[in-house]
């Protein structure tokens, strides 16, 4: 075991109030490729302003619905891994308070953990913007399917979008305001697999270091919080967090 590994499980210990925060990297090794690795990462290939912002699925539902299309199909099947796990299990001994996502994918919740604030939305549900009319994620695949111009649509005719936070669109205000109280009010941020460059979620840390709270990082990439974190783990997530969980 590393001496971070059993310096970070040191921290969980000694900490009363403890948040993660994730980001695209935790879901990596499910098979969900993150956003800007070169030639992997989602934005890699496509401009997201092209396909992913909310004046897309507006003007060119179509256009939109080709791309996040593929997003669900992408999707299907993925299945939490040991870090996922790792953070439920943590939750479920009162070390981690809740959990803070900017994944959209839904694995955290299939995980077990119970408080989840996703503040990038999720694709479990998607919902009518003329109407409100909501429905789970199979029968908008349903309706994708079934959609002769490549659009699932409501009862009302309305495209159906999918219930995450798209570029132009700003987060929902309550998710945040609860993510960055609980980042005031935590002694320890323990972020995993964010590059924490995505605002304004990348401000938590900086919430918590201001309010005298520290900040631990398991990720593989660099982050500007790298000089101000009390643990830095470089390794894959799942091991890194596997060798916590045996520490504890």
């Amino acid at each position: 075991m590393s001496s971070g590994a059993a310096r970070l499980a040191e921290l969980l210990r000694s900490s009363d109030r403890v948040l993660a925060l994730t980001g695209a990297g935790i879901s990596v090794p499910s098979g969900i490729p993150d956003f800007r690795s070169p030639g992997t990462g989602l934005w890699a290939n496509v401009d997201p302003m092209q396909v992913a912002h909310i004046e897309v699925f507006l003007r060119e539902p179509g256009r939109f619905w080709r791309f996040y299309g593929q997003r669900f199909a992408a999707l299907r099947g993925k299945r939490p891994n040991a870090a996922h796990l790792a953070l439920a299990e943590l939750e479920r001994r009162g070390v981690v308070e809740a959990v803070v996502t900017q994944n959209i994918d839904g694995l955290h919740r299939l995980a077990g953990t119970r408080d989840l604030i996703e503040v990038h939305g999720t694709i479990g549900t998607s919902s009518c913007l003329e109407c409100d009319e909501q429905h789970e994620l199979e029968e908008v695949r349903r309706r994708l399917a079934a959609a002769p111009d490549g659009v699932p649509r409501c009862s009302c005719g309305a495209a159906l979008k999918p219930d995450v936070v798209l570029f132009g669109e700003l987060l929902p205000e309550a998710a945040l305001e609860r993510a960055s109280a609980l980042a005031a009010a935590a002694d320890l941020l323990l972020c995993v697999g964010s590059s924490l460059e995505v605002y304004p979620v990348a401000q938590l840390p900086q919430i918590t270091l201001s309010a005298g709270g520290a900040v631990a990082l398991v990720t593989i990439g660099p982050t500007p919080y790298d000089r101000d974190a009390v643990v830095r783990l470089t390794g894959d997530v799942v091991d890194e967090l596997g060798a916590v969980l045996a520490a504890l």
